[in-house]
This record gives structure tokens, C-alpha cells and sequence, in this order.
């Protein structure tokens, strides 16, 4: 089963690739404080008419080239 994750677009500089930024929330086992973490992942992109900060669902794919393992699945 591929992951599916959404996040906000940070760049899109790259030709066919974009960044998207995912962040997750949990709760610190000891302090019960929330935490929130994010991380980077390179998606490829074919269409061209996103835009940095819009929101995105990407999916885990077949290796696309070093870095690239997501596809976009829908756009918000």
C-alpha cells in the first residue's frame, strides 16, 4: 500500500518537479506536549499550472530518478 500525504507547496523552480512541504503533529510521550515536524519531498509534476502554496495530495510511486519517489494524486 503507497503512502498518501498532503502538504503545501514550497517551489517550483525545477522543471516537471516540485517541493512539497508535509507536516506531521503527535503528542511527546513523556511532556504531552504537541509537536510539529515537517519534511521536504520532491514530487514530479507534469502539468505546470501549480503554484507555490497551494495544497496538494502526492502518493507514493516507482522511483523517478534519485530523489523523486511521489506522484501528485489531487490538487485542493
Amino acid at each position: 500500500m503507497a503512502k498518501i500525504l498532503q502538504g503545501i507547496i514550497v517551489s517550483t523552480k525545477m522543471q516537471k518537479t516540485i517541493v512539497v512541504k508535509v507536516e506531521r503533529r503527535f503528542r511527546h510521550a513523556l511532556y504531552k506536549k504537541t509537536i510539529v515536524k515537517h519534511k521536504k519531498y520532491k514530487v514530479h509534476n507534469e502539468n505546470l499550472k501549480l503554484k507555490e502554496g497551494d495544497k496538494v495530495k502526492i502518493r507514493e510511486t516507482r522511483p523517478i530518478s534519485k530523489d523523486k519517489h511521489f506522484i501528485i494524486v489531487e490538487e485542493n
